[in-house]
């Protein structure tokens, strides 16, 4: 059995090709696009979205690790690799707001808080508190550090634990787990607050950090899915069976269905109360993005659940992959609504009489293409460096023999 992963020559040119591919559309975009805004939303989404993927490897190893389950064990060291990644959007998202700042956040404009001015915003002003530039980046960088500190552990602890043996690393690591769900259950809320709730300062919902880590726990379990299809095509883990599959299948299908609860919740008593300050947030995307805003429901819930709904279905690598495939890009334009709308919104607020819509077109997934290249290129890094399979883990032989 080959335990170790090589990184091969022709995956890293695939990497540095999607990146290749993302760079040229970031210029093409300089090029093409009218309007700086659209640009740093594109940037922005793909920050978020490839985080959010690389915060839920951490995520799925602490949950996983404090309910004591014992399945995961064979693919645990593929949201290791995954969190690898945490560290790399810390810098893009600092670019981002230093630079793009102005063009994303309407809050970031001095002039709202200026009493008596033309342009003072009394309901921004209340806000500034929490909305202003210091605190905000303050935040960031206390994100980024607790993220990657607690992953950094938590990854430490796992190869010790090849070394070692016993219990005394397995017993750290739910220590550790225990410190991320802790951090995690705050900062996913806040941070989903700061860089996407925010983009519409006057607009609130009590649920959007639920509903944000919804999204990227199923983007996550897709990508977890689909690392493991890879490697088993390429003859990597051969005792990872279809029970394994199984599992993850049920896990997509059931956080589906738990995105689209969060998803309808947050619709339904927002219409119900047809109150203007919080139906305007789904009115822009209703009025402008109708077909997105449907085809955003088709692909997150209705497909997931239609695909996944028998047994045979998440036990077929063929159907897994091409699930897995389809509501990843589902999830993804789930944080092109987020983001997008908003953005237009806030051009529109500077630029009295302009109507702006940001549909999505090819140059948004080249751009997308290229972070994925850099999201392989150092997940595949990570992986590399360790064995697939953790040899010394108190609960291997029970996932190596896992049955559903």
């Amino acid at each position: 059995m080959n335990d170790q992963f090589e990184f091969s020559g022709g995956l890293k040119k695939l990497s540095f090709a999607l990146i290749g591919v993302g760079i040229l559309g970031l210029i093409l975009q300089f090029l093409v696009y009218d309007s700086a805004s659209r640009i740093w939303a594109n940037v922005l989404l793909n920050n978020v979205f490839f985080l959010g993927i690389a915060l839920v490897g951490v995520f799925f190893i602490a949950a996983s690790t404090l309910a004591n389950a014992g399945w995961y064990v064979m693919v645990r060291r593929i949201p290791e690799a995954m969190m690898a990644f945490i560290p790399y959007v810390f810098p893009l998202m600092l670019i981002t707001f230093l630079v793009g700042g102005h063009d994303l956040y309407e809050w970031t404009h001095e002039y709202l808080y200026e009493e008596g001015g033309d342009r003072y915003d009394p309901i921004l002003a209340g806000k500034q508190g929490y909305l202003n530039t210091p605190f905000f980046l303050i935040r960031m960088v206390l994100y980024f550090a607790l993220w990657t500190g607690l992953a950094m552990l938590i990854r430490k602890v796992s190869l010790k634990e090849d070394i070692d043996g016993g219990t005394t690393n397995f017993k750290k690591g739910g220590i550790y787990a225990a410190l991320f769900i802790v951090v995690f259950g705050i900062t996913s809320s806040t941070s989903s607050w700061d860089w996407t709730m925010s983009i519409d300062p006057h607009w609130y919902s009590t649920l959007w950090g639920w509903y944000n880590f919804a999204s990227m726990f199923v983007s996550g379990l897709c990508v977890i899915t689909l690392i493991i299809l890879f490697l088993k095509s390429k003859g990597y883990m051969p005792q990872l069976n279809n029970e394994h599959l199984h599992d993850l299948g049920k896990f997509i299908f059931a956080f589906s269905i738990f995105w689209t609860y969060l998803w309808f919740s947050q619709f339904m008593l927002i219409w119900y109360a047809n109150i203007p300050e919080e139906t305007v947030y789904f009115y822009t995307r209703f009025q402008d993005y109708k077909f997105f805003f449907f085809l955003n429901l088709v692909i997150n819930f209705f497909f997931p659940f239609l695909a996944l709904m028998t047994r045979s279905a998440k036990r077929q690598t063929v159907a897994m992959a091409f699930v897995a495939t389809i509501v990843l890009l589902g999830h993804w334009l789930d944080f092109y609504l987020m983001i997008f709308p908003g953005v237009g919104e806030h051009i529109v607020g500077h630029a009295a009489g302009v109507h702006v819509v940001f549909t999505p077109n090819p140059l948004d997934l080249l751009l997308t293409l290229g972070y994925a290249g850099l999201f392989m290129f150092v997940m595949f890094t990570a992986l590399a460096k360790a064995p697939l399979v953790p040899k010394n883990h108190p609960y291997l032989e029970e996932s190596i023999t896992h049955q559903t």
